[in-house]
């Protein structure tokens, strides 16, 4: 890798994070590979060691790369999608006995583990309260928080909330609701999906999801807001999924009208 040449514009920590972000790029630098040392990199460069640590941190907000510590800092490997399908809900992958997140897993060759963190009864936030159609004063919701596992690997926290006044007493506030999950004890109430509305957003993640997903500085998370609707277009339960975006896409298949 040679320097590129010099430019007054240029930051010289921002110089030396292009070149290396180019080789990354090109190849030069294969996935797994360590980077230059910060003293090798000052040297090459001809500037501080506080310089070329500058860089590398612009690389690993960027995503680019990782630090292993005792190790050095290495380009980051292109990691395995588990992509959510617009099919997760449908009758027919719920008679297979598996919870959609299980489903997706299996799908793609990935062992999935499901960690039940909470169930409490509280106030919702206040957009859960509006989709639900409950008060954000009161402890209207029973909140199930999960925590979702591929491969031993953290992909997903699921915050789940459900009308307190249809869950209470019934198996949706044990840890284990049945081999068809929470839908299948929810349509036992009455609720028949037939219709999902998803609303999708990228953020940086707060420093407890950062904490929980294992988050590479730098990477974003994909929140889904999802409501889900039954027979009478009445809403019954809604859920804020916060995924990993380095290890999670989503894939929807939509009819057009």
């Amino acid at each position: 890798m040679t320097p590129s040449a010099p430019s007054s514009d240029t930051p010289p920590s921002r110089r030396i994070a292009e070149d290396l972000r180019a080789a990354i790029k090109a190849g030069a630098l294969a996935p797994g590979e360590k980077l230059p040392s910060e003293r090798t990199l000052a040297e090459r460069y001809g500037t501080a060691r506080n310089t070329a640590r500058e860089a590398i941190r612009l690389l690993s907000e960027q995503g680019l790369v990782t630090a292993r510590h005792g190790s050095g800092v290495f380009v980051r490997e292109p990691q395995r999608l588990l992509r959510l399908g617009s099919d997760r809900y449908s009758r027919a992958n719920r008679e297979t006995g598996l919870t959609p997140f299980r489903l997706e897993a299996k799908r793609q060759g990935k062992e999935a583990r499901i960690k039940v963190v909470a169930i409490t009864r509280e106030r919702p936030p206040q957009d859960i309260a509006e989709r639900l159609g409950v008060r954000a004063d009161e402890e209207s919701v029973l909140h199930r928080e999960n925590h979702y596992f591929a491969d031993e690997e953290p992909v997903q926290i699921v915050s789940t909330y459900l009308r307190w006044d249809e869950a209470q007493g019934t198996a949706l506030i044990q840890p284990k609701t049945g081999k068809d999950g929470i839908y299948g004890r929810l349509e036992e109430l009455g609720h028949i999906m037939t219709l999902v509305r998803d609303e999708i957003t990228a953020r940086m993640p707060t420093p407890a999801e950062a904490a929980v997903l294992d988050l590479p500085s730098g990477v974003p998370v994909i929140e889904v807001l999802h409501t889900s609707l039954d027979q009478e277009d009445e809403p019954f339960e809604v859920s804020r999924y916060v995924h990993r975006a380095d290890r999670t896409g989503l894939l929807y298949e939509l009819p057009v009208e």
